[in-house]
């Protein structure tokens, strides 16, 4: 068995793919890399075989109809037989150093028995043009070097919350809590994250630098402009998360509040970029949201609704909008929404 697996979703990914395999390939024979070819119609599917001729035993790739995102996820899951799964997109790619030393400890751990349920490490903004790259780091929110459980975290700032870009999960994990992904939807890296969380008991962080998420596409799903255009895929992957726990009745009462603030930030997200679009229709869908919400949990609804990010995104009126706009990049500037 691998010790890693890493599937690398691609869709017409040929000027850029070779960024991601070279810094996964660094791993060596501890790591199975999985690429998912996901329908494209460039030269993807040619490279991607280029190189499992190459790494015979170290990549293997799926070749599928289009089914987005997160339906490569999926197949990149089903394909995988390493210990642990670890997600990184076509455009980004891994630090050396940092690999080497996760690697190391994921190896240390298992020899020892130990089986973790998550691995978190940090991650960078590797935005274009910018000297100085902003780290995402956990180093007051959660223990390091030394496995840990929701009880023994810090503070849950809202700042700090996991993305997938963190995230190094349990393979059979995933797999037990039956996590499937939508096709044809961006945004699922939140689900991704958080649909697992509950099962989740034995964690690891290791204070380093390890994913480079790159930012610097017009075309990028993270562009504002973009996430505008998508507003219903948002807003869908926003329901999903509402729907997938009643978080009032989990067990642990920092899970409880880190998922609720994880939830919260999505549903501003969701709220700002429909205010930010001024159109009727987007405002509407907005509305729809918090009626579902609403009707889905009305416990969940009033601590969303009137929590302080709930009622500055929410302000009524063109006045309003342009207050909830300002508060936002307020929020943005200090949670660091990417």
């Amino acid at each position: 068995m691998k010790l890693l697996s890493i599937a690398i979703p691609c869709y017409n990914s040929a000027d850029y793919m070779h960024v991601s395999i070279e810094s996964a390939l660094v791993g060596g024979d501890d790591v199975e890399i999985i690429i998912v070819d996901d329908g494209s119609s460039d030269n993807t599917g040619k490279i991607a075989e280029e190189y499992a001729a190459k790494y015979p035993d170290t990549i293997k790739v799926v070749h599928q109809v289009n089914g987005g995102h997160g339906d490569a996820v999926n197949t990149g899951l089903a394909h995988s037989t390493g210990k642990y799964f670890k997600v990184v997109d076509s455009d980004d790619r891994l630090n050396p150093n940092s690999y080497k030393r996760i690697l190391a400890k994921l190896k240390e751990l298992t020899h020892k028995g130990e089986d973790l349920d998550m691995f978190i490490s940090n991650y960078v903004y590797d935005k274009q043009g910018v000297k100085r790259k902003k780290a995402m780091q956990y180093r007051h929110m959660l223990p390091k070097d030394q496995i840990f459980e929701w009880d023994d975290i810090k503070h849950l700032l809202k700042a700090k919350y996991i993305l997938m870009h963190s995230v190094i999960y349990r393979t059979q994990l995933l797999k037990d809590c039956k996590l499937e992904l939508p096709k044809h939807t961006f945004y699922v890296d939140n689900y991704f994250v958080y649909y697992p969380l509950p099962y989740v008991k034995k964690m690891y962080y290791m204070d380093t630098n390890f994913y480079m998420y790159y930012i610097g596409r017009e075309d990028q799903s993270v562009n504002e402009e973009v996430m505008i255009k998508r507003l219903d895929q948002q807003m869908r992957v926003n329901r999903m998360m509402v729907d997938a726990y009643d978080l009032k009745s989990l067990p642990s009462k920092k899970l409880r509040n880190y998922m609720f603030n994880y939830l919260e930030i999505i549903t501003t997200v969701s709220c700002i970029m429909a205010v930010k679009s001024g159109d009727e229709e987007k405002m509407a869908k907005k509305a729809e949201l918090w009626k579902y919400i609403k009707d889905k949990d009305r416990w969940l609804f009033r601590k969303l609704r009137y929590g302080i990010m709930g009622f500055w995104m929410n302000l009524p009126g063109r006045v309003g909008h342009r207050i909830s706009i300002i508060i936002y990049h307020f929020f943005h500037f200090v949670f660091g929404f990417n």
